[in-house]
């Protein structure tokens, strides 16, 4: 379906409840375009969520009621704050050089934020949240706001600050800032551009970047400050650094603009309960504006129809082509949903998600014949797991041509005793014991894994093919390590970080997707590509996971060991990888 499509269709043709259309006097808007985004947004024109909804409504009725409580709207004010758009250019990209021109939605934005005032002719807002999805231009409007602020806001003395918890991330805004000062000849006569410093020495107003790791914090006189994706912080600690720093100000403005992200333990998710609180009334708070581009609960994310209420600039950027194409990725590569869901509609996520479907997974069972591999290069690895869990010992043989797969050998042992006990559930514990009696897992003596049992197996592998280097998770494998090193094997250690597992887990998983893996249908393995999960950072990094790790019965031993074993295969296949044996293709 077509942009235009899209952007025209009624697809709201009520509202939900709690928001009547009745009680809202939309006469009370004019023409100006900002009025006309709300009005377009109640009346179902332009598609949008519930919260976008609301913040639209509760504009038109504080417009009608709001000089109950002292409030009233300064356009004079609200207009000067967007005329300063004229004096903006993009630095970058296709619109380099030209003028920036805020989308209707920004424009209401703005107009909400700098044009409410109270009844002393202050700012009504002092701090504002905006939740949008990635690439739809945050930065560099908020780029905007931070040289408003500190030159054209008329607060002498104005102290304004982009912020993060490194002082690298919060320079990202700041040098959008001034390029855009170095790109408007107006703007360059009037301020003075440093290193990591805006200045207008006549009225004594400063910006700069402001990392929690610069220490210099304390004794700040904030005027405004500006966050940008506030869910990569850890805490709330800077958000309240500068919030405590503002209060000798007479209209001081914290200007929150973020994406979702994976993790709602975090101060953002808070920070975004509460402006939902403020939009559905729940929460009294005239100082606070809020705004949401998200879809709605009961929306299809694979609906291109509704995406526009996550991206307002959809078609612009980002490019609906694009979007299409990341939706496609997604809905094949269940790893990705999540950074789809984030990311690109804005959607809070858990960290953790699902991986390797088992039917991605069956497209690799290829038979391997191990007899056939006698004598074969390989790299082993071994996930010791705890004495009465599942131990993993997984090899891994790269290919010896172009057509060839990574072909994978897995042994498996449990304590042979107390496997009821750590395995309560009947329809697994039958699996296991079937798996024994197969002999795809190896019971040890006793009610812990032997590892002196799995030692001999490894050793004895080590007689039948070229073992070149072992992988291990260092967790509990002290003296496994120091016994093999003993008998002339190379281990090296493989830590379980994100750093480390991230790059590993994503070549694993991109092999098993395009059949580059060979694992003869190993039904224990099967199993745990079932039971793993990917948990993800907010640098984007990944790595295998169990469910719900305190209860679950669910096993991923093998998934980790085959991750460390091929990683190695990659990286140190080179003596005899297919460039040494045939030299350079020259095209």
């Amino acid at each position: 379906m077509l942009v235009d499509e899209i952007i025209e269709e009624p697809v709201v043709e009520t509202m939900e409840p709690g928001i009547d259309l009745t009680d809202l006097p939309l006469d009370l808007l004019g023409n100006h375009p900002a009025e006309q985004y709300a009005r377009d947004v109640l009346t179902g024109k332009i598609v949008t969520c519930r919260y976008v909804k609301l913040a639209a409504a509760r504009h038109v009725r504080d417009l009608a009621e709001g000089y109950k409580r002292g409030l009233w709207f300064d356009a004079p004010a609200a207009q000067h704050r967007l005329d300063f758009y004229q004096f903006c250019r993009h630095f970058e990209g296709e619109w380099a050089g030209q003028v920036i021109e805020p989308s209707s939605w920004q424009q209401f934005i703005k107009w909400c934020i700098y044009g409410w005032k109270r009844a002393d002719g202050s700012r009504r807002f002092r701090k504002a949240y905006i939740s949008v999805a990635r690439k739809a231009g945050k930065s560099t409007d908020v780029a905007t706001d931070g040289i408003y602020l500190a030159f054209f806001d008329g607060e002498s003395g104005a102290q304004v600050f982009t912020a993060a918890t490194k002082f690298s991330q919060a320079r990202i805004i700041h040098r959008a800032s001034t390029s855009m000062v170095k790109a408007s000849p107006a703007l360059r006569r009037r301020i003075n551009v440093f290193k990591n410093n805006l200045h207008v020495e006549e009225t004594a107003s400063i910006y700069e970047p402001l990392g929690q790791d610069s220490n210099t914090e304390d004794g700040l006189n904030v005027h405004g400050a500006l966050i940008d994706e506030y869910h990569a912080h850890p805490d709330a600690e800077m958000y309240n650094v500068l919030r405590s720093g503002m209060g000798s100000r007479r209209q001081p403005l914290l200007y929150v603009i973020t994406t979702a992200g994976f993790d709602k333990q975090c101060a953002c998710y808070t920070e975004e309960e509460y402006a939902k609180n403020v939009l559905e009334g729940v929460f009294d708070d005239d100082s606070y504006f809020a705004i949401i581009f998200t879809l709605d609960e009961n929306d299809k994310w694979t609906d291109e129809t509704v995406w526009l209420k996550s991206n307002p600039n959809l078609g612009i950027t980002p490019k609906l082509e694009d979007m299409q194409e990341q939706c496609q990725e997604a809905m094949r590569v269940p790893s990705k949903q999540n950074e789809f869901l984030t990311k690109r509609l804005n959607i809070w996520t858990e960290a953790v998600t699902a991986w390797i479907t088992v039917g991605q997974w069956d497209r690799c069972a290829e038979l391997v014949d191990a007899e056939g591999l006698r004598g074969r290069k390989c790299f082993g690895a071994f996930d010791l797991s705890s004495t009465t869990d599942i131990t993993a010992w997984a090899l891994c043989f790269p290919p010896e041509n172009e057509i060839e797969p990574y072909r994978f050998i897995w042994r498996f042992f449990v304590p042979q005793d107390g496997l009821e006990k750590q395995y309560p559930n009947k329809e697994i514990l039958g699996k296991i014991k079937t798996w024994i009696r197969q002999g795809f897992i190896t019971p040890t003596p006793g009610d812990s894994v032997d590892y002196d049992f799995v030692k001999a197996k490894i050793l004895e592998d080590a007689t039948i093919y070229d073992i070149r280097e072992i992988p291990y998770d260092p967790y509990n494998a002290s003296q496994m390590v120091n016994d093999l090193s003993k008998e002339d094997l190379e281990l090296v250690e493989f830590r379980q970080g994100f750093l480390t597992m991230s790059p590993a887990a994503k070549d694993f998983e991109s092999k098993v997707l395009k059949g580059q893996i060979a694992h003869g249908g190993n039904p224990v393995m099967r199993w745990m590509i079932s039971c793993a999960e990917i948990a993800k950072d907010p640098a984007g990094n990944i790595k295998p996971v169990k469910p719900d790790r305190q209860k679950s019965v669910k096993r991923i031993d093998g998934v980790v060991a085959a991750i460390m074993a091929l990683d190695r295969a990659v990286k140190l296949d080179i003596s005899d990888s297919v460039y040494k044996t045939r030299g350079l293709l020259v095209l």
